[in-house]
């Protein structure tokens, strides 16, 4: 790269020109990025293709009530075969739900805690506390959540439905209590898991705030909590909602830790403390035993969640479009 002056004025400033190689490898570059973001679209693809093509013997045998039946009857006494994915894709958005009201709220208070009012000596310790808990193996959370919390939580959910269980619409939601293993045990592991993620994220996400920013609006005398309201959360929308669905593909995709609290039943029921079951826990739970089309069946729920996963992504995106043009609109 050649520098040179077009002004010989002291307030000139120096002017940068390509050479012919700069222009080469500008190119190279150019199409050298493109080729890895098709790379990863075409991965994608094959995925989907190669996974559709292996499921497509359970998918033609049950047509469209693969995704409207409820029964899951893979070995019957009398009859065919019964591949219903309808409770497991109930199961997997409960829990998941469930991760997410839990876990949301406690990650971003921690990630404002930790970018806006922590003391610097305490910042680095419990940003490595949450980096060491992304860590840790989802089989221990599994098998900590059915030998400590199911058990624990079983005198918490029987007081819960003696309290609520008889208000019409929440009576329903906190109903008879079995077994630990539940919609709502699941959650609260999901939810443990999940945090680390969408915290360590929404904090980064906090950092790129301008200190400008923030500085003007304490100046014309707003408060910490006014600062955060009308700076921090509105330049950051947009990527704490990244974070969130980040939290909720690894809650939808986990299985061990799932398979071992949910309870395994396939059921769909609005009453959280009964058990159930995932399309992720169900194929680690079956997959060994199973051949022909129920193998085909098992590969068809991995296909129903790859295609919730990207619906519900699209839909993250569609909103945070919406929202930052209506921001946009309210701060002009």
């Amino acid at each position: 790269m050649k520098m040179t002056v077009t002004n010989k004025s002291p307030a000139a400033r120096p002017v940068l020109t390509r050479r012919g190689g700069s222009a080469v490898g500008d190119r190279v570059f150019s199409w050298w990025t493109l080729g890895t973001g098709l790379l990863v679209l075409a991965i994608l693809g094959l995925i989907l293709i190669t996974t559709v093509r292996e499921a497509w013997p359970a998918f033609d045998a049950m047509g469209l009530r693969f995704l409207t039946e409820r029964i899951w009857d893979p070995n019957p006494a009398t009859g065919d075969a019964i591949f219903g994915a309808l409770s497991f894709a109930y199961g997997t958005a409960v829990s998941s739900l469930i991760a997410l009201l839990f876990a949301v709220p406690v990650s971003v208070g921690i990630a404002l805690f930790l970018t806006e009012l922590a003391p610097r000596r305490l910042r680095g310790p419990a940003v490595t506390v949450i980096d060491l808990l992304a860590a840790v193996p989802s089989v221990v959370f599994g098998l900590w959540g059915i030998l400590v919390v199911a058990p624990a939580l079983v005198p918490v959910y029987q007081w819960m439905h003696d309290i609520l269980g008889g208000i019409p619409l929440l009576g329903r939601l906190f109903g008879p209590v079995g077994s630990g293993r539940n919609f709502m045990t699941a959650g609260l592991i999901l939810a443990i898991m999940v945090t680390p993620i969408i915290t360590s994220i929404t904090r980064e996400v906090f950092s790129t705030v301008p200190r400008a920013d923030k500085d003007a609006a304490l100046a014309l005398g707003a408060t910490r909590w006014e600062m955060i309201k009308g700076a921090v959360l509105p330049h950051s929308f947009g990527g704490v909602v990244g974070a969130v669905m980040l939290g909720l593909g690894r809650a939808m995709g986990e299985t061990i830790a799932v398979a071992l609290v949910i309870g395994g039943a396939t059921n769909i029921t609005a009453n959280m403390f009964a058990p159930g079951n995932s399309m992720a826990a169900v194929i680690v739970q079956q997959f060994g035993e199973s051949t022909g089309t129920f193998t085909a069946a098992l590969i068809g729920l991995g296909v129903v969640l790859f295609a919730m996963t990207v619906l519900i992504n699209v839909l993250a995106r569609s909103v945070v479009r919406r929202a930052e043009a209506r921001m946009k609109g309210s701060l002009a």
